[in-house]
């Protein structure tokens, strides 16, 4: 337990996450999982609620201990403990159901945690049998940030060490990326840099990890199904952010139907078993892209963030994407 909670407070940020981090290892979206963690474990060792708690809820003290012994717990059994503000909201709110609203809403706002209505509920986690249609799967490396071009589309790199891919990695790729390994033991830079750069031009990367050169696989990644603002229209900026947010510093679950046009897999994209789409739908950041895709489950997660108004369904009359893109294209 004490571990856990000491990574949240305490842990340094992986390079891949440090330009989105503040200066204690948290972002600006995570900052009050952190402070909730922290505050748990400084009542593991102290047994005191934190300061200014009481200017936010109605219950005495001796009840706000009771909480941080029902929360201890629940952190304690957690697998895997929260990392996001809707998982510590949702614990909260699971945790202390049967409290006070005003309480239980007021420690939220304390934390500057989602409040219940804010919350979205989602489907069971990635379909364990490949639907029909599914042509093959693959598992990302951890999403850079700026990959992520709009609110249904974003770069992403796949280990070539994986069964499928290792297939597949042209000879020449392969010779390039020893000759990149030669070229930097020697501290050539500019010779490995003249070797990245042909081995980007063939559509894969070598990326560092942990220390560990890795040759990877680029794949552009057209969300299925959905289609989000683009980033010049209204809400588009909105929508490529939320993207990034769940997205980010992430390892990804793919699962490809097919190609489009412009030479982007169209799939089903899956983040700590949470289904994107769904997410990007029922948060008002996209619509259900009918012309392509006629799964009823997406209707309904669009018509519900319709009727609840949110993201960009704010506006009353909100301009569809593939139209605005039509009048750009004349």
């Amino acid at each position: 337990m004490g571990n856990a909670l000491r990574f949240l407070c305490c842990g340094k940020p992986s390079s891949a996450d440090s330009e989105s981090l503040g200066p204690h290892g948290v972002s600006a979206s995570t900052v009050g999982v952190s402070a909730l963690a922290h505050d748990l474990f400084n009542f593991e060792i102290t047994c005191q609620v934190p300061e200014g708690l009481s200017q936010h809820v109605v219950s005495s003290k001796k009840a706000q201990a009771n909480w941080y012994k029902k929360l201890l717990d629940a952190w304690r059994e957690a697998r895997p403990a929260p990392k996001t503000p809707e998982e510590a909201s949702t614990l909260i709110i699971q945790t202390l159901k049967r409290n006070q609203k005003a309480d239980v809403e007021g420690l939220l706002s304390f934390y500057g945690l989602p409040l219940p209505h804010a919350l979205v509920e989602l489907s069971a986690g990635v379909p364990y049998s490949l639907p029909e249609g599914v042509k093959f799967e693959f598992q990302t490396l951890p999403v850079y940030g700026k990959a992520v071009g709009d609110g249904d589309g974003m770069t992403v790199y796949v280990n070539t060490a994986d069964s499928r891919e290792s297939a597949f990695v042209p000879s020449n790729v392969q010779v390039l990326a020893i000759e990149r390994s030669e070229a930097r033991a020697v501290r050539n830079k500019a010779l490995a840099k003249a070797l990245d750069n042909q081995i980007v031009e063939a559509g894969y990367r070598v990326i560092d990890i942990k220390n560990e050169a890795i040759l990877a696989r680029k794949y552009r990644i057209r969300l299925r199904g959905i289609d989000a603002p683009e980033c010049g229209m209204p809400y588009g900026e909105e929508a490529k952010e939320e993207l990034k947010k769940i997205v980010e510093g992430k390892c990804l679950t793919v699962r490809v139907y097919g190609e489009d046009q412009y030479g982007r897999v169209v799939g089903d994209v899956y983040c700590n078993a949470i289904f994107v789409q769904e997410l990007m739908l029922k948060k008002g950041m996209a619509w259900h892209y009918r012309a392509y895709d006629q799964r009823p489950e997406l209707a309904k997660w669009e018509k519900d963030a319709r009727a609840k108004r949110i993201g960009l369904w704010a506006d009353p009359n909100p301009q569809m994407p593939w139209d605005w893109r039509k009048d750009h294209r004349r």
